[in-house]
């Protein structure tokens, strides 16, 4: 690719460092954290931020591959049924006749996650099917492994060894979990990277218009194909995550749901679901406020289903907006 080439793609695709969607979502946590706090003024203490922040920190991190594969126009809705196989996988590692390290199994977890997303990638880039059809396909797949996995019950007596991802004091650092440190890291990371690097700009480039950012000499499969292994890989680390925050035992229900919140986060943060725009800050921001209305709905006592009745409300919102700003992109 030439430099002129070059230069052409990043005027072309390279976001403004800070959004309005992503200002408003400031905005929008303030308010809502202010509201709770004075609703329930145990809200914005140490025992419930805390957790609060434990709960996003999986679904924002699976969130910022979930964007970069969005950005290039596709999707995948089978992280719910990978994080079950890498959860479950891992759990009965570290419950296994001599058990594993911290190391070992976080890099168990990972590896089974980036093979899945190898699957999805491979599918995708070169079956030249849709990412919605073959990872609803897959995610039936992976959702049978993880319960051929698990075998007929739960996996029970898992040990502390993952507790540096925890709800508890070893998983803090200056009363910050270390699982949401790690995502505002590879958040940052992620940002540099779409916004500073050639690669980056091409996910960018590749949900614009394939067929152009192809005839400009951007290798449209192997980009693709390396944002589902990225998926899969932030899928392992997050797994590891969620058996953290768990108990000792896990059950065949790890990872229900995930792929819904992990969509909601990236919508709600501003990413186009039609592709070619979006931001990783955006992401955990919208993760950030879906936890929030879930942890503020249990606070208040309110009925579990509100917290998925506002999220809707505020996903119509996200991508009402997103339709609007194309259609005047369009008119200009």
């Amino acid at each position: 690719m030439t430099a002129v080439t070059e230069a052409k793609i990043k005027r072309r695709v390279l976001p403004s460092p800070v959004t309005g969607q992503e200002i408003v979502l400031v905005g929008v946590i303030v308010v809502l954290w202010a509201a709770l706090a004075v609703s329930t003024p145990a809200f914005l203490t140490a025992g419930s931020i805390q957790p609060l922040l434990v709960a996003t920190a999986p679904v924002a991190l699976v969130g910022v591959a979930m964007t970069i594969v969005i950005i290039t126009g596709g999707i995948d809705v089978s992280v719910g049924g990978a994080i079950m196989v890498c959860s479950v996988l891992t759990a009965k590692a570290l419950v296994g006749t001599d058990g594993v390290s911290l190391g070992v199994a976080v890099l168990l977890s990972i590896a089974a996650g980036g093979l899945l997303g190898l699957v999805n990638g491979v599918l995708i880039a070169y079956g030249r099917v849709h990412a919605i059809i073959i990872t609803f396909g897959t995610a039936n797949l992976f959702m049978f492994l993880g319960l051929r996995i698990f075998g007929s019950g739960t996996v029970n007596g898992i040990p502390a060894t993952l507790a540096f991802f925890g709800r508890g004091p070893d998983g803090r650092t200056l009363g910050i979990p270390h699982a949401f440190l790690i995502t505002l890291v590879i958040t940052a990371a992620a940002w540099w990277y779409l916004r500073h690097t050639a690669g980056g700009r091409h996910f960018f480039a590749i949900g614009g218009d394939a067929q152009a950012a192809r005839l400009a000499g951007v290798r449209v499969q192997r980009r693709v194909l390396l944002a589902y292994v990225l998926t899969g890989v932030l899928v392992g680390l997050a797994s590891c995550f969620v058996i953290a925050q768990g108990t000792s035992t896990l059950d065949q229900s790890v990872g229900s749901g995930k792929e819904l919140a992990v969509i909601a986060a990236v919508v709600i943060g501003g990413t186009s679901i039609m592709g070619g725009r979006g931001s990783v800050l955006g992401t955990l921001l919208g993760a950030l406020l879906v936890q929030s209305v879930a942890s503020g709905v249990t606070q208040l006592g309110w009925r579990s289903q509100l917290s998925d009745l506002f999220v809707g409300i505020f996903i119509i919102v996200a991508v009402g907006a997103d339709l609007l700003r194309a259609r005047a992109r369009r008119s200009r």
